[in-house]
């Protein structure tokens, strides 16, 4: 008989590609990881991988096996469910996924439903970027992620399902003395020659940035990369930077302005489940949950902070975010 376990094992290889980063995910060592897959191949009976060297690849077995894991798998979890609640009231656990600026706005309000509507359903939150959240939806880590469609260095295939949330634009953040702080729209070439501050390479928020950049015609100048929002924000505030931002992640407490640039772009913001049998109960109400989230522009971030125009409370004097206003 297969073990699920060992199935995850499998599924995670397909997805992630080494054994090396499936050891990484799974908190296990390589050799570790070898030895299950080897117990699988002997459990199935089947050849399931083929060995280069110090490389191991799935064979057309394996492959079927490891894209079929996760159905199986799912399955599995809905067996659970019906057994603990005969399939009345969600319950159990749901791994869900979200992109940094939309775990407050999006996610915690939803969660935060769900855990007064269904106290026996468990949710699991997790801080997962787009080139982050995708494989690990795919690898059986999350079972719901909050995403983008606008992601082209990983693009959204027919393997998943795709609920519309929203839509955010992206936005020019300066200083509130920054000369571009009182005008309207924002033409990019006219900011080469400042400072920049990035997320992190690679990252969703990195990669899209410098595309406008140099759609722009310029090389920008990164003094600076964060992999915190807030971090990105004190540093404009300072006046040692400026940024582009999703709208959502320009949080209300920081003194910054925003802009929205001469030709807008707009991230369509979406929730994805794995394509297969129907979702399970669980799945179906934390989907309902995020679909009727309040709207994240107003969820306590967004490009118009604080009293006046582009404008809030400075940090505490210890660096640390002020208060939020009450509202």
């Amino acid at each position: 008989m297969m073990n699920p376990w060992r199935l995850r094992l499998l599924s995670q290889l397909d997805t992630l590609g080494t054994v090396r980063a499936v050891a990484q995910a799974a908190s296990l060592s390589p050799s570790s990881v070898s030895q299950q897959l080897a117990v699988l191949e002997a459990e199935t009976r089947t050849q399931l991988l083929e060995r280069t060297g110090r490389r191991v690849r799935l064979t057309s077995a394996g492959l079927i096996l490891a894209r079929r894991a996760r159905a199986i798998l799912d399955h599995m979890d809905g067996v659970e469910e019906e057994l603990r609640g005969f399939g009345e009231e969600p319950a159990g656990l749901v791994r869900l996924g979200a992109f940094q600026s939309a775990i407050h706005t999006m996610a915690v309000p939803a969660v935060t439903r769900l855990a007064r509507e269904h106290p026996h359903l468990e949710i699991e939150l997790l801080e997962l970027e787009p080139h982050e959240s995708v494989p690990a939806l795919r690898g059986g880590d999350a079972d719901v992620i909050i995403t983008t469609t606008d992601f082209d260095e990983l693009p959204l295939g027919p393997d998943l399902d795709l609920v519309t949330l929203a839509t955010d634009p992206i936005v020019l953040v300066v200083p509130p003395e920054h000369p571009a702080a009182g005008r309207g729209t924002v033409d990019l070439a006219a900011y080469a020659d400042e400072s920049w501050a990035f997320d992190i390479p690679q990252s969703y928020m990195a990669n899209l940035a410098l595309r406008l950049c140099r759609q722009a015609r310029f090389e920008p100048r990164v003094v600076c990369r964060f992999s915190n929002y807030m971090m990105t924000l004190q540093h404009v505030e300072q006046g040692l930077s400026i940024a582009l931002l999703p709208g959502l992640a320009v949080d209300r407490r920081y003194r910054v302005a925003t802009r929205e640039l001469a030709t807008p772009l707009t991230r369509t913001i979406t929730a994805a489940i794995r394509r297969g049998s129907p979702p399970r109960a669980a799945v179906r109400a934390v989907l309902d949950a995020l679909r009727h989230a309040p709207d994240p522009s107003t969820a306590g971030a967004g490009p118009e902070p604080g009293p006046g125009p582009g404008q809030g409370q400075g940090p505490g004097p210890d660096g640390s975010p002020p208060n939020p206003p009450s509202t």
